[in-house]
């Protein structure tokens, strides 16, 4: 079970012929390729990714050969290079997931964040306003809102963004030009935000798959400070749902958070001995090390504008949890085997952190 039917749910939009999806190659977005691609024949999915260390051609190999399934090699802040592919192949959508994601990454090197993120989103809006794309939807996150205690509401669509790591404050700033694009120059541009996406074929730098393959591997399940930081989880083909929901029901201009319910959060010591159950291991496996430079102890989103849509939650954890790592155990090997080595190792190279001795609260590894 994968949760996708491939069975269409909405009709072809008429204003919709040639999509453009950026960071095609990457975990989530190459989940929407291959959804859209053997669901709307009508439609010509032409990805758009530079490849980098998280991105994998393995993802899109099923569609590979379908005619309406095309690929580019290129950098979202090249303007020659996105201006060129937007004009000569008549792209009249963006779906834009290309991004700089990881969170421990952006401590160590948050200037490449800004130039990923915040100058690549600015250079595709320019090409979108230049040559009159119908439909700009960009790909951000929950962490735009910041850190939502418990005792605080769920943060709708209207609430005011408040990011406090590197990471988010780019995707903050990205967002920011797409409303200002959609406000001045009336881009046709939608947002949305989600929870931690998880599922197949995720590289394992984010939690999930990153616990999954030390256990595979027969290595320490890292624990950033005490652990009782929580996240909540949406498995890939409830995402997959929600965008397509949004292509051809989302209204221009809106924002539109996705995000599962109260019983899809867990707390990153939660998360680590709910897996070591299902691998029959014991706690003497987890290793505390230290913490983030900062790090927020929870998010937590409403999504009752996208459930007006039609929208809504179909594969709850212990379902998504299962099925990755039935495909964790079946395919890690040949896409990554070695290559994810500093994946797995307690702290990114590239991560800022706190001394073990002030780490009070443990890292998302979002």
């Amino acid at each position: 079970m994968n949760g996708f039917t491939n069975q269409r749910i909405h009709a072809a939009d008429s204003s919709t012929h040639n999509v453009l999806v950026t960071g095609g190659a990457g975990f989530i977005a190459s989940h929407v390729v291959n959804y859209l691609v053997m669901t709307y024949p009508e439609y010509n999915i032409i990805v758009f990714d530079k490849l980098d260390y998280v991105s994998s051609l393995h993802s899109l190999a099923s569609v590979s050969t379908m005619p309406n399934y095309s690929f580019i090699r290129g950098d979202i802040t090249s303007f020659d290079l996105v201006s060129y592919v937007v004009a000569e192949r008549g792209v009249d959508t963006i779906l834009h997931f290309a991004a700089s994601t990881h969170v421990d990454n952006s401590f160590g090197d948050s200037l490449e964040f800004t130039h990923s993120n915040v100058m690549g989103t600015h250079v595709l809006l320019e090409a979108a306003r230049e040559f009159g794309v119908k439909k700009f939807i960009h790909i951000s996150t929950d962490e735009v809102y910041g850190e939502v205690r418990a005792d605080m509401p769920n943060r709708e669509e209207e609430t005011i963004l408040a990011p406090s790591n590197p990471y988010s404050a780019t995707k903050a700033a990205a967002e920011s030009l797409v409303k200002a694009y959609q406000k001045s120059f009336k881009l046709p541009a939608i947002i949305t935000r989600s929870n931690n996406v998880y599922g197949p074929s995720q590289y394992p730098e984010k939690i999930i798959p990153k616990f999954i393959c030390s256990l595979l591997c027969g290595k320490k399940l890292y624990l950033h400070g005490d652990g009782s930081n929580s996240r909540h989880y949406i498995y890939i083909s409830d995402v997959v749902d929600a965008i397509d929901v949004i292509l051809h029901r989302g209204q221009a201009g809106a924002t539109y958070n996705i995000g599962a319910g109260p019983e899809s959060e867990l707390t990153n010591k939660n998360l680590a001995m709910m897996l070591l159950r299902k691998f029959n291991q014991q706690d003497h496996v987890i290793e505390h090390v230290a913490d983030r430079a900062f790090n927020d102890q929870r998010y937590a989103i409403d999504s009752t504008r996208l459930g007006a849509l039609g929208w809504n939650v179909k594969v709850g954890f212990d379902t998504g949890i299962d099925e990755t790592i039935r495909w964790y155990q079946a395919n890690w090997k040949k896409w990554w085997g070695p290559d994810i080595e500093n994946a797995l190792q307690p702290h990114s190279s590239k991560a800022g952190r706190r001394p073990m001795a002030t780490a009070v609260s443990i890292g998302g590894l979002d």
